[in-house]
């Protein structure tokens, strides 16, 4: 009998023990373990279609299957199709970008003017030390860039003495980076209307601060109001041309930093204006 209940108790005992040091299984969710699975997986980057209104040209460049994956990532935010199309870029210009950074509207500039166009991209000295000198250089070494020209000169000088006659200058994101880096930004306008062509494009997009803010948020929140830019660019001569809202995000309170490194996972998504200005 003694036996019996040894017996017993250890066949007990061994149960316990295999309880205990055995995982419980994972609770049962309504999407199971394939939705549990996907919870846990970043969403994969915003696929980007150019509407349908883009040109062809514009479409081809943005398709074109040596881009960079890391500028591809981009396109949704930045809408390359909408915006380009609605600045008139095509084949066979001549443009000059201002605080051209790492390059990624440098390169979309280079393959939409094609061999026949022609592309002069503006950093500062001190940009280019900061940030920009390995990124740019190295895109600019790349085949379909041989049209463009890196110019390294001040913002209020941006473009060399041959760049005249332009078809269009563009300021993608960093007009208001020109006021806290000190920039005399009326001789600078007046250089960009010089360099044009009658009948040229001033293209500007920016990050919008909130009405009556100014330029009080250009180096903390790295957003401008958009009407100080239309009062600055008109005093140097333009025309207000046309406007877009291809940009626009009624949800953003425009109250986070926009800069590309502080916005994170919200890169892409603040309210932006997007204004085409002409030279008469």
């Amino acid at each position: 009998m003694k036996n019996y209940l040894f017996v017993v108790a250890l066949l007990c005992a061994c149960s316990k023990s295999k309880t205990q040091d055995t995982p419980a299984p994972a609770p049962a969710s309504s999407t199971g373990s394939a939705g549990s699975a996907a919870a846990m997986t970043p969403p994969p980057p915003a696929v980007y279609t150019p509407s349908a209104d883009t040109t062809d040209a514009i479409k081809a460049a943005i398709a074109a299957p040596d881009r960079d994956e890391k500028d591809r990532a981009l396109d949704a935010g930045r809408k390359p199709g909408e915006v380009f199309t609605f600045f008139k870029i095509a084949p066979g210009q001549k443009v000059g970008e201002l605080f051209a950074g790492g390059g990624y509207s440098t390169e979309m500039l280079a393959r939409i003017v094609g061999e026949s166009g022609k592309v002069y991209a503006q950093n500062t000295k001190d940009i280019m030390d900061r940030f920009a000198r390995g990124p740019v250089t190295e895109r600019m070494a790349k085949p379909v860039m041989k049209n463009a020209v890196l110019v390294e000169q001040p913002t209020e000088t941006p473009f060399p003495p041959e760049a005249k006659n332009l078809d269009a200058v563009l300021c993608i994101l960093n007009y208001h980076d020109f006021v806290w880096q000190k920039v005399d930004r009326a001789k600078l306008n007046k250089a960009v209307f010089d360099a044009l062509k009658p009948g040229g494009i001033y293209a500007i997009v920016d990050h919008s601060a909130p009405a009556g803010h100014g330029v009080a948020d250009v180096e903390t929140t790295h957003r401008i109001e958009e009407d100080v830019v239309k009062q600055e660019i008109t005093a140097a001569g333009f025309k207000l041309d046309a406007e877009t809202d291809v940009l626009r995000n009624p949800d953003d309170k425009r109250d986070w930093n926009s800069s590309p490194k502080a916005a994170g996972d919200k890169r892409g998504t603040s309210d932006r204006f997007v204004v085409r200005f002409v030279k008469p």
